[in-house]
């Protein structure tokens, strides 16, 4: 069984999408997005430097659009589950059926511009732990006034809170945590200092009509399956002020009897929790087109 997973926000590396852009017609698909949400998704997927698209308003379409151009460029896939981390949720949504491309890249367009302006209120940032107890850390970051915006598994929690409180994490670390690293973001996503946001992503969510999931989508905010392209919007509004539980997702995949995970463009974070959380389970990770001819054969062993 199958599952196929989208990474989100921090996963972006400059000039990341070139490679991708060669293949036929996908300069015309990223033209015409770009057309529809007035974002230069090339420019800013080949040219741009790191700081220019650790812009959460530039870097949440930016994925969301490798993610589908690269799930595109395997063919007629039909896997036994779709996930998203974050932001990924939302191309999963566009594999799962529930959305259509264009209407996935307008909403995240909403989404990073309202969590860039939610960003901007207070200087706030994510760090990640590595180590450690969950159960400690977590009751270690509420003494800090911090969030535990995502619980990753395979010992890896994320913090998110104000600058001044992640420099304390720094100073404090968890009985067990072997090093905290600062993510490339630019805000405590997925915590109360989102809550602007989600008014905005609401009206954005109402405007849409989405179907049914076509395959079993399973939720960040509690590691369920979601049978209605309703609730797949519902939760990806509120998800935005709330924590990602990945580790959950991967509970989920577990009892659905995953034996393969693909992670598209641009692959690597999700596949490395998997290959400490899922023992057994195949992984790879979408980095550049020349990684489609393993993922095909992956897909035909295991889809």
């Amino acid at each position: 069984m199958l599952v196929l997973v989208a990474p989100g926000q921090g996963a972006q590396t400059p000039g990341f999408l070139t490679p991708w852009l060669d293949l036929p017609g996908a300069a015309d698909r990223v033209a015409a997005w770009s057309e529809a949400i007035g974002l230069d998704l090339a420019h800013y997927g080949t040219k741009a430097d790191a700081e220019e698209i650790r812009d959460t308003a530039v870097a949440q379409p930016l994925l969301v659009a490798a993610g589908i151009l690269s799930a595109a460029a395997l063919g007629d896939v039909t896997p036994g589950a779709v996930a998203g981390h974050s932001v990924g949720e939302i191309t999963a949504a566009a594999f799962a059926g529930v959305l259509d491309d264009t209407a996935a890249l307008t909403l995240v367009r909403t989404r990073g511009l309202a969590m860039a302006e939610a960003a901007a209120i207070t200087e706030t940032g994510m760090s990640a732990l590595l180590g450690g107890d969950p159960e400690v850390s977590v009751a270690h970051l509420h003494t800090l006034g911090l969030t535990p915006a995502n619980i990753n598994g395979a010992g890896q929690i994320v913090a998110a809170g104000t600058l001044e409180q992640l420099a304390a994490l720094n100073e404090d670390k968890p009985e067990g945590v072997r090093k905290v690293v600062p993510l490339k973001v630019a805000g405590a996503f997925h915590t109360h200092h989102m809550a602007p946001a989600v008014d905005t992503l609401a009206a954005a969510a109402k405007a849409l009509t989405p179907a049914d999931p076509e395959v079993a989508y399973v939720s960040n905010k509690d590691g369920r399956t979601v049978a209605t392209g309703t609730e797949v919007l519902d939760r990806l509004v509120g998800q935005v002020a709330n924590p990602v539980r990945w580790d959950l997702c991967m509970e989920t995949f577990q009892q659905l009897g995953v034996t393969a995970l693909l992670e598209v463009c641009p692959g690597g974070t999700l596949t490395g929790l998997a290959k400490r959380a899922l023992p057994g389970v195949q992984t790879l990770a979408l980095k550049t087109p020349d990684d489609l001819d393993a993922a095909r054969e992956l897909i035909a062993e295991h889809a």
